[in-house]
């Protein structure tokens, strides 16, 4: 049994002073295979701890349904730590941002539209129970008053970022106690008078977050606790990418500077990150400042261990610090696991195809609704969603409006390509509807709700309505697509007729409708979400990258496991597989085209490039 407390300006452990040299390493973003390399090379860096959160949404994907497996298996992921001579720090607050889908809160909070988000709210708390009577005694074995690894617990996230409601933190933290979590409790806050106001409890241990001028941050956090331990909780070393925008990197020496003054200020430091990892399937976040901005798949962050869990000028940096730092030389510290193996499998021509549009028999069942409504009101948490409607003619020039569209919808007029709206550039799209009418089908992607400030509650698809002009279209049939289960989908052979390219005079699904035999080579009809298929044999598995040259926006699937987004917009142009999702002989990959794409390869090469 080991406890630890704080006084007197420092931390004790069993009586004796510690200072706390931790990183953060997301178990759900590293895959469980590859768990004890990570935690090695943090050990071997000269650490002490590892931190983690603990996504709500991961853990209970459906109302009252929880998952402790696989990616989301933290309680192996924290006896590993302790099995290898770590300490850990947990972070279960139901919120926790980390640039991660709604900041970890479960989509399906988004059901109930009357409840209000981390505050003393009846409903919103009795989730939280409900949540915490199954994750708590899950880690109450693992805690270090009972002999596991686990020194301290936060009780809320950056509360003061948000709110004020300091009875739903005394609240948060007591449900902690009663569950029996007896260590050390904190909160995390940036080092602002409102933050540290809004966001501490008395008498509950505070720490402070921030990336640089740590004299500033510790001065003003003194003056609102005078006798507690320094602990930055989150070291920025790093930052995380939005799509669009350029990868984020920062000097090795400026990173290691500014750790070698907190630590001669006698500090306690959690790097954020020291392995960023991967946001795997559609669990990206995303942010909304000036506009809304979705984060790429990559976490990498810049972060002392890379993505694929390479040692980078940033991590020898830290390590030397960390060796002088305990009058030791780096050659003292533990030694570092080999390098994994990197493998290049070379070209691989995706053979079969389904057009998304004509497959959504397979995929959904259809739901009829007068508006269009959000993936929420349906109960769907990720993904795609298509809605469509038939839209009388004739109309001129009128244009089509996508009013509150979240994020991003491609418009299809009798199956052909019309143009694109974004919610961070919703101009309407001029369309000519034809005196016999047309069909109007609309695919929208979730992108990834806010994780942070005071848009959390970002509900996802046409969350208003949809106009032609200012009047209102009625009368839609929705097909929700999650694209969790691909087993159905009626792929054909690349070169192969399909119902979009026939030309069909008549017919009642004019979705399947070819364009005409003028537009029939252009663009816009080759122009609709499809999804390709292909294998290859791999007779050694090693960490590859998927790179996508000549493709648009989509997701790609490995045997059956969703690796995330890819955008030819960057900064991002190749996706991290793990060998771990690789096995030895036949291997399948799906790749989901939003657009379109002159030649279905793609090529698994042996080095990423994330811009």
């Amino acid at each position: 049994m080991a406890i630890l407390t704080a006084g007197n300006k420092q931390f004790l452990l069993d009586g004796e002073p510690i200072q706390l040299l931790s990183g953060a390493i997301h178990y759900f973003r590293v895959v469980p295979p590859y768990w004890e390399d990570r935690l090695l090379k943090l050990k071997a860096c000269g650490f002490n701890t590892v931190e983690t959160y603990l996504p709500w949404n991961l853990h209970e994907p459906k109302e009252g349904e929880f998952n402790f497996s696989g990616l989301a298996d933290v309680e192996a992921f924290v006896a590993l730590a302790g099995n290898l001579g770590l300490h850990v720090i947990v972070r279960p607050s139901p919120y926790i941002c980390a640039e991660w889908e709604f900041g970890g809160l479960p989509a399906w909070l988004l059901q109930y539209p009357s409840m209000k988000l981390r505050c003393m709210d009846a409903m919103y708390l009795q989730k939280v129970d409900r949540y915490y009577d199954e994750l708590i005694p899950r880690l109450k074995p693992l805690l270090s008053t009972n002999g596991g690894p686990i020194l301290a617990v936060q009780i809320e996230n950056e509360y003061g970022s948000y709110g004020n409601d300091t009875a739903y933190l005394t609240y948060l933290r007591d449900g902690l106690i009663s569950r029996g979590v007896d260590v050390l409790l904190f909160t995390s806050d940036g080092p602002e008078d409102g933050m540290l106001q809004g966001g501490t409890v008395p008498g509950t241990l505070a720490t402070v977050n921030f990336g640089s001028q740590p004299e500033e941050a510790f001065e003003k956090f003194r003056q609102y606790r005078e006798d507690e331990p320094l602990f930055c909780m989150e070291y920025w070393n790093g930052w995380f990418d939005h799509w669009l925008k350029p990868h984020h990197t920062r000097e090795a020496g400026d990173v290691a500077d500014v750790f070698d003054r907190m630590l001669r200020a006698g500090a306690s430091v959690n790097f954020y990150m020291f392995h960023g990892g991967t946001n795997f399937g559609f669990y990206n976040g995303a942010n909304y400042q000036e506009k809304y901005e979705a984060t790429i798949t990559s976490y990498d962050y810049d972060s002392p261990l890379s993505e694929c869990g390479d040692v980078t000028e940033k991590y020898s940096a830290v390590r030397k610090v960390i060796a002088n730092h305990l009058g030791k030389t780096v050659e003292e510290l533990p030694a570092l696991p080999a390098p994994i193996q990197k493998k290049s499998y070379g070209q691989i021509a995706l053979t079969e195809k389904a057009d998304v549009l004509e497959s959504l028999p397979y995929l959904t069942k259809p739901i009829q609704h007068v508006t269009p409504v959000s993936m929420e009101h349906l109960g769907q948490d990720y993904g795609f969603i298509v809605y469509s409607t038939q839209v009388s003619g004739p109309r001129v020039g009128e244009k089509l409006h996508m009013q509150e569209v979240h994020d991003r919808a491609q418009i299809f007029l009798d199956g052909v390509y019309q143009g694109t709206v974004e919610r961070w550039d919703p101009r309407p799209l001029q369309m000519d509807i034809p005196a016999g009418g047309a069909k109007l089908d609309i695919v929208v992607e979730n992108m990834g709700r806010i994780n942070y400030g005071p848009r959390l509650r970002d509900c996802k698809g046409i969350t208003e309505g949809v106009r032609m002009n200012n009047q209102f279209l009625f009368d839609w049939t929705i097909h929700p697509l999650p694209l969790d289960n691909l087993a159905a989908v009626p792929f054909e052979r690349v070169g192969a007729v399909t119902k979009a390219e026939v030309r069909t005079d008549v017919g009642t699904d004019v979705t399947t409708k070819a364009c005409s035999a003028e537009a029939s080579s252009t663009s816009n009809c080759l122009d609709r979400p499809t999804l390709y298929r292909g294998e290859f044999v791999v007779d050694e598995t090693g960490d590859t990258f998927v790179k996508l040259a000549g493709w648009s926006k989509g997701v790609v699937w490995i045997n059956g496991f969703n690796l995330g987004r890819f955008w030819e917009k960057g900064p991002q142009n190749t996706l991290y597989l793990p060998a771990p999702l690789l096995q030895t002989g036949r291997n399948e990959i799906i790749v989901l085209e939003l657009h379109h794409t002159e030649n279905a390869v793609i090529e698994l090469t042996d080095t990423p490039d994330l811009g």
